[in-house]
């Protein structure tokens, strides 16, 4: 249910995915969920965000430049197997990755129309904003796994429990 998210920015360059992931595979470290987006478009986001909401910790020209900046990373959000958090924490941490950690909601859906439409509709029924959420599947027959990040963690948390 809760699990921990680690978010990383790789360089945006060929080969680096596959150093991070190598790592993860020689620690041991099964990937259970992983989304790669890249970083200038989170910030681009970012951007627009403060921006309608008037409330930019920085000058539009900062923001211009980090968002020229950022094209050259990607931001990796992944979720480390069940018991293995602590291992990829300080397997990152020994090989000087920057990283940051966030409770997620992890759910494993039944692969059929309407399974998310039934989740997603419970967070709304109790006015849970969901930041983003990812997910996938290996086979029909197989459930899905689904990550949310909810704005209010321990609410949700009491939603799946």
């Amino acid at each position: 249910m809760i699990r921990t998210e680690i978010s990383l920015f790789l360089k945006n360059a060929p080969g680096e995915l596959g150093k991070l992931t190598s790592l993860f595979a020689e620690a041991g470290i099964n990937i259970d969920a992983i989304t790669i987006q890249d970083a200038s478009s989170y910030v681009q986001e970012l951007f627009k965000a403060r921006g309608k909401s008037l409330k930019r910790i920085a000058s539009a020209a900062s923001y211009n430049s980090m968002r020229k900046d950022s094209a050259a990373f990607a931001l990796i959000r992944l979720l480390p197997a069940d018991g293995k958090t602590n291992a990829a924490i300080d397997m990152l941490s020994k090989n000087d990755y920057l990283f940051d950690m966030l409770p997620v909601i992890a759910l494993e859906l039944d692969n059929r129309p309407g399974a998310l439409a039934e989740v997603t509709a419970q967070f709304g029924e109790a006015d849970i904003n969901i930041n983003y959420v990812y997910g996938s599947v290996s086979s029909p027959e197989e459930k899905c796994l689904f990550v949310f990040c909810p704005e209010d963690i321990d609410l949700a948390a009491k939603i799946f429990n």
